[in-house]
């Protein structure tokens, strides 16, 4: 894909959602940064950078340039200073993830955090269940043929990561969920045939969850055009934050936060989703491979 270049350690991608909804904010207000700057006893520069998320935000200033754009909402502004906080802490190298930085490269650590952050993930998978629907069984034999740790103390961290997260399925305000299976990560036997069976009936009954959605794509579908790879798409709970695309290989994960190329992963979702099996169609071919197998 081309168009603006991607970032493959997206360290202020927080930041850059919390700058884009000041800049919005500001906008909204008629105001300019160097006015902001005046207010703030500021350079402009410093105000740019931190609608770039180049720079972090303290909260006093926070607090003044809510202030100043006239955004009185409690809900707003407690929202706008948790995700201020959050952003502060990866620049730091916080937060609970870092238990497990011996572990966790550092796109996967982005991504935890950019999770925590977000309020909806839309992916597609063509190989294999996505983590947040994992069993620890499922995980686990995943994590052994990656290769990428043979201690097992290394494998318990990483999938004891993999269930810190899903967490956020069944949390006070829970994460959105809309999974795009393709047929195959269904049959495809990790762990073999009890881990497996097990595997889609935590996958069939994470379906019946109200914020989680599960579709799959029948091998009868033949070519689509998500069969290039997989791939996830987080989005925020503003209007005015950026959706952020994760791509993943073995070689190492990239982001996408480019409008362009953003859009066009949007629209191979849109693609997928509609060529899918709808949800209740989806549940009945899993609990048929379930019963019957492969």
């Amino acid at each position: 894909m081309h168009g603006e270049r991607p970032s493959s350690a997206p360290s202020t991608v927080l930041g850059r959602q919390l700058g884009d909804e000041l800049r919005t904010m500001r906008e909204r207000a008629g105001l300019t940064t160097a006015v902001v700057a005046v207010e703030l006893d500021c350079t402009k520069g410093k105000i740019s950078r931190i609608e770039n998320g180049r720079s972090p935000v303290r909260g006093p200033d926070l607090t003044a340039m809510l202030r100043l754009y006239g955004v009185d909402e409690q809900a707003v502004q407690a929202r706008l200073a948790e995700l201020a906080r959050t952003a502060n802490k990866r620049r730091r190298g916080s937060g609970w993830w870092s238990e497990y930085g011996d572990v966790l490269a550092d796109t996967y650590r982005d991504f935890i955090e950019l999770e925590a952050a977000a309020s909806s993930v839309r992916t597609f998978q063509s190989q294999m269940i996505p983590a947040l629907l994992q069993t620890p069984d499922y995980a686990r034999a995943l994590t052994v043929a990656g290769r990428r740790w043979k201690k097992p103390e290394e494998i318990e961290q990483f999938v004891t990561v993999r269930l810190i997260r899903q967490n956020r399925l069944t949390a006070e305000d829970p994460l959105s969920v809309w999974v795009v299976l393709a047929e195959g990560a269904l049959r495809q036997q990790v762990g073999g045939q009890d881990v497996m069976k097990a595997q889609l009936d935590h996958l069939a009954r994470s379906a019946d969850m109200p914020n989680v959605t599960v579709q799959v794509v029948p091998f009868r579908v033949g070519a689509h055009a998500s069969m290039a790879g997989p791939y996830v798409i987080l989005g925020f709970p503003s209007e005015a934050a950026m959706d952020v695309v994760l791509l993943d290989n073995p070689s190492g994960s990239m982001w996408l936060e480019g409008v362009k190329e953003v859009e066009a992963y949007q629209g191979l979702w849109d693609d997928v989703r509609t060529k899918a099996l709808s949800p209740v169609e989806s549940l009945e071919l899993i609990n048929s491979i379930k019963e019957f197998g492969a």
